[in-house]
């Protein structure tokens, strides 16, 4: 059972009197909630195990387990579900011992059916709080390991990978070398379902067609020169959890070809084996090339390609990130005194400044080597310009493509939005997808303002 974004929310309704659960199912219905009716605590509990339910109305008292016990059963088993309790006038007592064992809230028969539609408002509003919270609370581990961001091109990043977590549908991660493609990957996995399996990372590019093929699919005793013994892929040392293929964009042809057999029929054959092993992975796949641009030329298979992006999700470069460069900096100058012991160390403004300018073509991986090494040369309790390294030092305060001429007068809104368009597609290096991201614009959006400007099919200059 899951509560659609036509309804108010999904209640599950526990009363051994079944004519007053049909009338409160009625009622809810009425008022646009998703209810369901079910005869006692263990049915509900069973029901529970099995659906996506945000409240729980229950009545007080019930053969066998009653409301309360429900409640004491849910604060266990469902803690982050709310439990809405019904009781007779005289039990005020027993209600408010519900609300001590875990009970959002109670409710006195006779009820009124707009005031139960109040509270269980109340009560759903109260879990999407919490469940929020619970986002918030993952989104800092995704920020200790580089994610942090204040960028809202990169929150849209952070919240598609929250959403996409809980499917287990194939994932394509795509951005430039140091954009943080590894813990994306792991932010899927941490927040889905095959978190407590292994997450199993192997680089595409790092070995040799044969060894890449022993790696991913395993191999049997004597398939090769010193396979002495039978070994385990990748593809089966994950089960149940996620295989992550880095650069998947220089996997060889050969190899495509298998691994699309792999992921449509979900099993592997070890190499020098006759026989296929089931598998039962979810697969996760990066690159930092145009793989749209691989397949026109030829060297990425078209059908793999849409095999593994199914959802596609793009990082947007660290330049494209505003005031992230700070944000990020100041975080990793934190962690790295942190672990090597020493007193906090702040950065100078100027030093700000050079790393504001930079355009970090590494980007955040450079940048975190940036602030590291800075801080091993950095002698007191300031990192400053020297600090740096000469490519950041030498760095020129950035000035933007899309500025206004103070002495120039007042421009139409349309000419603003035509510069910005323009220096954002230009600055990352004339990928309209990604831009269309950036700009949170739908990409037909973005394509048919480019083509008005002129911009459609002639090929935007290198940024520098």
């Amino acid at each position: 059972m899951h509560s659609s974004h036509r309804h108010r929310g999904a209640v599950l309704i526990v009363d051994d009197d079944r004519s007053a659960g049909e009338v409160l199912v009625e009622a809810l219905e009425h008022r646009a909630f998703f209810p369901r009716w079910v005869s006692s605590a263990a049915a509900a509990l069973d029901v529970l195990q099995s659906g996506n339910w945000d409240v729980v109305l229950t009545d007080l008292r019930m053969p066998g387990q009653g409301g309360l016990e429900l409640a004491s059963a849910m604060a266990l088993s469902s803690p982050e579900i709310p439990v809405v309790v019904i009781s007779a006038f005289g039990s005020i007592r027993s209600a408010v011992e519900a609300m001590k064992r875990g009970a959002y809230d109670f409710l006195t028969k006779p009820y009124d059916l707009e005031l139960v539609a109040l509270t269980l408002d109340r009560a759903i509003a109260h879990r999407r709080m919490q469940l929020e919270l619970t986002r918030l609370r993952a989104s800092n581990v995704a920020a200790e390991d580089g994610l942090l961001t204040a960028s809202p091109a990169m929150e849209r990043v952070r919240s598609l990978l929250g959403r996409v977590a809980d499917s287990d549908a194939t994932v394509l991660i795509q951005g430039e070398s140091g954009t943080g493609k590894e813990l994306a990957a792991r932010a899927v996995h941490r927040g889905g379902p095959r978190a407590h399996r292994p997450l199993v990372a192997i680089n595409c590019a790092a070995l040799p067609e044969q060894l890449l093929e022993s790696e991913l699919f395993g191999h049997a005793r004597g398939a090769f020169t010193d396979a002495r013994s039978a070994r385990q892929g990748l593809f089966v040392r994950a089960a149940g959890g996620t295989v992550f293929l880095d650069e998947i964009g220089e996997m060889p042809l050969a190899m495509q070809t298998k691994l699309l057999r792999v992921l449509e029929e979900r099993r592997v054959r070890p190499v020098g084996s006759d026989h296929d092993v089931p598998i039962d992975v979810r697969v996760v796949a990066a690159t930092h090339r145009d793989l749209e641009a691989e397949v026109a030329a030829g060297r990425f298979r078209e059908d793999l390609y849409f095999r593994i992006r199914v959802i596609d999700v793009f990082l947007p470069p660290l330049r494209a990130r505003g005031g992230d460069v700070l944000l990020l900096a100041h975080e990793f100058l934190r962690r790295a005194c942190a672990r090597s012991g020493r007193d906090a160390v702040v950065l100078s403004p100027q030093a700000a400044q050079r790393l504001a300018s930079y355009d970090w073509p590494g980007n955040v991986r450079e940048l975190q080597n940036c602030i590291e090494r800075g801080l091993a040369v950095c002698a007191g309790a300031t990192l400053d310009v020297a600090d740096l390294p000469t490519r950041v030092r030498e760095a020129s305060e950035r000035t933007s493509t899309f500025a206004m001429d103070r002495d120039a007068g007042l421009v139409p809104l349309e000419e603003i939005e035509r510069r910005y368009i323009l220096h954002a597609v230009q600055t990352l290096s004339g990928n309209k997808r990604l831009a269309a991201q950036v700009l949170g614009l739908d990409r037909s959006t973005l394509y048919r303002k480019l083509e008005l400007y002129g911009h459609h099919d002639r090929k935007l200059p290198e940024r520098r």
